[in-house]
């Protein structure tokens, strides 16, 4: 249709122009792109054989929708991208506050002007993606707020009774018919406030103060709620639940995979990141690991969740560890180190919601024991497993490594080193060499130094090493032999 050349209410009747409810908008064009083996809903990865079936189907019945699950689970960006199941342009009578459907005018003020000016009507157009309204529930919202109230300067102004229901002033849900309406957090909304709701969602009219106002508003619900809340801050009252269609249930990445998806394409990084920094694609996967290890933490509420955000910032913080280095020593290209998890600890507190039991140990001490979490789970994908009970008659493939450690005074790494007195101190560990061979011989070079740290940290999480911290960077030595020679 050619929008340009219809610019009055007769010109949109002459071109066989067909309105549609939102709704039917929705489904509508759902059922286009499934019967064209069109994707929905994109960049959105771990949902597509759980949450987005279920969201499309309740597309397709028609539903207002409610998504229901922890922080960071995309909610809200599911939500947003529904718009792209509406008609690109639809036909707004010119000047209303409530984008009027000239076939079907709910306002006074657009019943009036197509009485008085019939086909010669103006006519406006609305483009998709000025048909998304958004609030977040907050305890001042107010009814005036999202509904409307009177307007004494409008009345003033106009020489108007409050009697007359042109003093009105609409609120947002109003001023967003025809359009998909998301309420954030919806159980943070005062009761008083979701019962205000009630009649929107089943008989789609709304009440403003005294006045016998019915405006049969199209709109496509979507509200958001965390599980949380039902107990901890509110709570969606009953009858307001029963008014919405389908509740969906959201959920965590299930796999490292689909986490690493994830953060790659959320992480906000500049190209010269990129070029400065090699990642390993082990780096990636203890990243993601450390955001399981949270979520069953003992140290962490479980119930409040461990938001996907959380391994997008530490992987911005991780790189910018490693960048830092770079500045510093005025290198062209670093690579990326297993003691730059350090640098990642300032994302991990601020992001999770400590039990009595983690405030006692504190955030810093909780944020290194997940550190230390998913370098000991990972361990055995990558090397032989450690046994808590060892048969005397087999030899540990890491005896060697630990004998080479049980006599040596200390084996220092330091953080303030360039890469080539790194990859020289790694180097300088023959029995660290010959286990990397061993074990993972196709690794690249810039692969095998992380590798080899890697190997030395589990070590020590599988108490076979010991670690100290020191200021300027780490101390390993064997278990015991640096008690033993202090005797």
């Amino acid at each position: 249709m050619n929008k340009e050349k219809i610019s009055t209410f007769g010109e949109l009747k002459a071109s066989g122009y067909e309105r549609k409810s939102i709704k039917d908008e929705l489904r509508h064009n759902l059922r286009t792109k499934i019967g064209n083996k069109e994707a929905t809903f994109t960049g959105i990865h771990g949902y597509e054989d759980t949450v987005i079936p279920e969201l499309e189907r309740a597309i397709l019945s028609r539903h207002n929708i409610n998504l229901l699950g922890l922080r960071g689970q995309a909610k809200t960006r599911l939500a947003r991208q529904m718009i792209n199941l509406l008609d690109e342009w639809i036909p707004v009578v010119a000047g209303s506050e409530i984008n009027d459907d000239p076939f079907d005018p709910i306002s006074r003020y657009a019943i009036t002007t197509l009485k008085e000016k019939g086909d010669e009507t103006p006519i406006t157009w609305m483009h998709r993606k000025d048909r998304f309204a958004e609030k977040l529930a907050t305890p001042d919202v107010t009814v005036a707020d999202i509904i409307g109230d009177v307007d004494p300067i409008k009345a003033a102004n106009l020489k108007l009774s409050y009697a007359d229901d042109r003093v009105i002033h609409f609120g947002m849900i109003p001023r967003a018919n025809r359009c998909i309406f998301v309420i954030n957090e919806l159980p943070d909304l005062q009761a008083r406030i979701q019962v205000a709701l009630f009649n929107i969602l089943q008989e789609g009219d709304i009440q403003i103060r005294g006045f016998k106002l019915r405006l049969p508003l199209d709109m496509q619900f979507v509200f958001t709620a965390n599980p949380e809340d039902y107990t901890n801050r509110g709570s969606i009252v009953t009858p307001l639940k029963d008014r919405i269609g389908s509740q969906i249930l959201t959920h965590y990445p299930e796999t490292i995979d689909i986490a690493k998806m994830i953060t790659q394409q959320e992480a906000r990084l500049d190209t010269r990141q990129k070029e400065l920094v090699y990642v390993p694609e082990l780096a990636k996967e203890l990243l993601e690991q450390i955001s399981f290890e949270a979520r069953d933490s003992e140290f962490i509420d479980s119930k409040s969740g461990v938001s996907a955000r959380m391994s997008i910032t530490a992987y911005e913080n991780l790189l910018s560890t490693a960048e830092y280095r770079t500045l510093k020593f005025d290198q062209e290209k670093t690579l990326l180190r297993l003691s730059d998890f350090m640098g990642i600890v300032p994302a991990i507190t601020g992001k999770v919601e400590l039990v009595y039991e983690g405030e006692q140990e504190g955030a810093a001490f909780v944020a290194q024991s997940l550190i230390s979490g998913a370098i000991k789970t990972l361990f055995s994908e990558y090397f032989p497993k450690i046994e808590k009970l060892e048969k005397e008659s087999e030899k540990s493939p890491y005896q060697e490594l630990i004998d080479w450690f049980f006599e040596q005074s200390g084996f220092e790494l330091l953080e303030d080193i360039v890469d080539s007195e790194y990859t020289e101190k790694l180097d300088s560990i023959p029995p660290l060499n010959d286990l990397i061979k061993t074990y993972h011989k196709e690794l690249n070079a810039n692969e095998t130094y992380f590798m080899k740290e890697f190997l030395l940290w589990g070590l020590v999480e599988h108490q076979k090493l010991s670690k100290y911290r020191m200021s300027e960077g780490f101390r390993f030595n064997d278990l015991y032999g640096s008690y033993i020679s202090g005797l």
